[in-house]
């Protein structure tokens, strides 16, 4: 009776005081194949080609793609975008939530399951672990079993690979903002600098931690996008689910015989949906935030049904509205907002690249006076001029001034030198007659042209100040 008390008691005092955390059970995901699995295999070669590869390509003399940070300069193959041009990077920022609100919005989590970086490594480290210790049965085996010298060789060896992947992720990551080649040369003389070893151990690390054990743990735990996607899903949101009328009541069956026949559904209770899913989540059991979308479970249950003669997407991807026997809308508002915005933005942006001037001109009045009279008799007023020369070479420009009758203007040479990504001050004086002056404040056009580049030029607008002609 003492026993049983005190059980009540330790029962009463963990239910108040329940684990703020439960310690991680290990998922050994089940390797499948299948049409989605081919899909997400494609998409990881692809995403991974692009990263490791083209950092080494040169286009026009530099890196194709390089984010040249010392030098405050991005080369994206013919492109070179400068501080000034930070605009197109809160242009593709809108871009890429609302392709993610839109696609989300469309069909659950694409980004997830098939792009997301964490998905893709952590692919990648799997199959690392394959090669290693072998299947799913053998990798629980393995952990389970006591430490022989071929659990040392086959988990040291696993690490080992990671490792090494991980540092030449990490390497690659560096050689997106440092030319790649410099890099490499530097590492093998051994006169990389101390930053560069600092982030390619930072980012290395850090995917080996990610990818290799923390896994499923970034999904569920630290993406926030696992936590609020259900704030773009509706009932036509295309999404995995498992259709729960035609699968219940689950249960094991022989083969041939017809599951109705024994008052069954067409699951079978396998619970291979289970082992190959990555977060270690069952699809039967209704839409839950863990799941990246990886349809994983549509490809194993597909194989499954096909076993047992039975017609394939019991788990498959559909909607709520089709679950329950209705229809489902694609064009549906928020479909159409995201889509029409997602357009707009894109087409101003491609537009504003296509039409972009590499060069820049400021105007900036002498604040200090409004205007000056000259012994003359002529009104004058004085301007700092910037130029800014946002191309790849050394450009020589030529000012000109319109706009305002009989304007003269006075400038300290004809030619503007300045050098690549270089920014001239230009000190400026315009004069006219105050008979030319119509209104207080007159617009007055500086036009800047390369002598170097054909066809580059920019004309900017300015006021001209002084009082009114009589």
């Amino acid at each position: 009776m003492a026993n049983d008390n005190t059980n009540s008691k330790a029962a009463a005092k963990g239910s108040e005081n329940p684990e703020l955390y439960k310690k991680r059970e290990k998922i050994y995901p089940r390797e499948v194949h299948g049409i989605f699995a081919t899909m997400r295999n494609l998409a990881m070669v692809a995403l991974l080609g692009i990263f490791y590869v083209l950092p080494w390509f040169d286009y026009d003399g530099h890196q194709a793609i390089l984010f040249d940070l010392p030098a405050r300069k991005f080369y994206i193959f013919g492109w070179t975008f400068w501080p000034q041009d930070f605009i197109y990077l809160t242009a593709l920022l809108l871009i890429a939530a609302y392709a993610l609100f839109f696609f989300t919005t469309l069909a659950g989590r694409l980004w997830c399951g098939y792009a997301c970086p964490q998905t893709v490594w952590t692919e990648i480290f799997i199959w690392i672990e394959r090669k290693f210790e072998g299947t799913r049965q053998k990798q629980i085996k393995l952990d389970k079993g006591p430490w022989s010298s071929e659990r040392l060789l086959r988990t040291g060896g696993k690490h080992t690979a990671w490792l090494l992947f991980s540092l030449f992720t990490g390497f690659t990551f560096v050689g997106w903002f440092t030319p790649i080649d410099t890099l490499y040369s530097d590492i093998m003389v051994g006169d990389i600098s101390a930053w560069g070893i600092f982030w390619i151990l930072f980012y290395g690390l850090a995917t080996y931690g990610f990818a290799g054990l923390m896994r499923e743990q970034v999904c569920i735990y630290m993406c926030p996008y696992a936590r609020f996607q259900s704030v773009m899903f509706d009932k036509d949101t295309l999404l995995i689910a498992y259709d729960e009328d035609r699968g219940e009541p689950r249960g094991a069956r022989k083969k041939g015989i017809d599951p109705k026949e024994s008052g069954l559904g067409d699951c079978v209770n396998c619970g291979l949906c289970v082992q190959v899913c990555p977060t270690g989540i069952d699809i039967r059991n209704g839409l839950q935030y863990q799941c990246i979308g990886c349809a994983a479970c549509i490809d194993i249950c597909d194989e499954v049904m096909e076993k047992v003669n039975q017609p394939k997407g019991l788990v498959k991807y559909t909607t709520e509205h089709a679950l329950k026997g209705g229809t489902t809308h694609i064009l549906r508002p928020r479909i159409i907002v995201y889509a029409a915005l997602l357009m707009i933005i894109t087409a101003a942006l491609i537009f504003s690249i296509a039409t972009r001037t590499p060069l820049e001109l400021d105007i900036i009045r002498d604040r200090n006076v409004l205007y000056i009279e000259n012994d003359e008799g002529l009104i004058e007023n004085v301007y700092t001029l910037k130029v800014i020369n946002m191309t790849n070479n050394e450009q020589t420009y030529k000012l000109s001034v319109s706009g305002l009758e009989g304007v003269e203007m006075e400038i300290r040479s004809d030619e503007i030198t300045v050098e690549t990504g270089g920014v001239a001050e230009v000190p400026v004086r315009l004069a006219t007659d105050p008979e030319n002056l119509k209104t207080a404040s007159s617009v007055v056009n500086f036009t800047i042209e390369s002598l170097t580049t054909e066809g580059l030029s920019l004309t900017e607008s300015g006021r001209f100040l002084g009082p009114i002609s009589r």
